[in-house]
């Protein structure tokens, strides 16, 4: 069961394989538009952020390939599961984004699912794709903060 830290905020789901594949430059928290017994599923846990993005078509954010299983109480009230879902964002931060994605060629990722107040968000990064040498600088630093720690606890004890 997912945690509420101090906030009020209880997250849902983390996409870690973003922060590895990407760089990220921005990030903006909007809603997702849901219908039904959706939201149930989500708050259930029960969806799919793997290779999802956004995209922006006439004037609207989309959230695309991104699954949210059917709610097992749901019978005739359940929704496509794969079907392009709405972002929530300002108009002038989609025509920001709109603008980046255009011109330079970044990628917008969802980073973050969580419930704020009891609505379903999701943080939205504006990426950039990291090249195969960026990624092993990656795994390189990390296991040097790794072996650091493991020094740092041998010496306390």
């Amino acid at each position: 069961m997912p945690e509420k830290n101090e906030s009020g905020i209880k997250i849902l789901a983390e996409n870690r394989k973003a922060r590895y594949n990407y760089t990220i430059l921005e990030t903006y928290e909007c809603g997702i538009e849901l219908r039904g017994t959706e939201v149930k599923s989500m708050k259930d846990g029960k969806f799919s952020f793997v290779d999802s993005y956004a995209v922006i078509e006439h004037g609207e954010c989309i959230l695309k390939s991104f699954h949210i299983s059917p709610y097992t109480f749901g019978n005739l009230y359940n929704h496509d599961p794969d079907r392009p879902r709405r972002l929530l964002l300002h108009k002038q931060e989609i025509k920001k984004l709109y603008r980046k994605t255009e011109e330079r060629g970044f990628t917008l990722v969802p980073l973050k699912f969580y419930l704020k107040n009891g609505r379903v968000k999701l943080e939205l990064a504006v990426c950039q794709g990291k090249k195969s040498f960026d990624k092993r600088d990656s795994i390189k630093e990390r296991d040097m903060k790794r072996e650091v720690a493991r020094e740092f606890r041998s010496k306390l004890y």
